[in-house]
């Protein structure tokens, strides 16, 4: 059976991360951009890492410039925008594709584990949330348009 933890990412500082190394903590995982309307849910997520770090939570921001080109920015330049306009602290990814032939492979197991409306498996826009157990399971899938605070209550429920 598949977990996160059969997973390594790169972070925004182009360092290997190995997501065996966040077993036993609950996770928010969310693709990202900074030119979107949906751009303010940085805050929300941020508040939801302070919330619970403490707590065995992180949210891992995975910026992609795949819908209506809103993520053009360099690691450098999303790390600094994120900090200065909405105090985010939780770890940014490197830039990734979420659909398509160059897709990460951790968002097409994500996205197989937890369908979208539909059934669909494509990411339909930024800012979807996938949210994973302390095992590395995928607990649920939210839509764009779910708010932050929304999920609290599904994230205690796993703490």
């Amino acid at each position: 059976m598949t977990t996160i933890a059969d997973f390594t990412v790169t972070t925004n500082r182009g360092e290997s991360l190995d997501l065996s190394d966040k077993l036993g903590k609950v996770l928010l995982v969310v693709n990202t951009a900074s030119k979107c309307g949906f751009t303010p849910q940085y805050d929300g997520l941020e508040k939801l890492y302070q919330q619970f770090k403490d707590k065995d939570f992180e949210v891992l921001g995975f910026p992609c410039n795949q819908f209506g080109a809103q993520e053009p920015g360099s690691a450098d330049e999303i790390a600094e925008f994120c900090k200065v306009n909405f105090g985010v602290t939780f770890p940014l990814m490197a830039k990734i594709d979420v659909n398509g032939d160059n897709a990460s492979p951790l968002f097409d197991w994500m996205k197989k584990e937890a369908k979208g409306l539909m059934g669909t498996t494509a990411i339909k826009w930024n800012f979807t949330k996938f949210l994973i157990d302390r095992e590395g399971n995928v607990v649920k899938r939210y839509a764009p348009t779910d708010k932050p605070e929304g999920i609290a209550k599904d994230i205690e429920k796993l703490l």
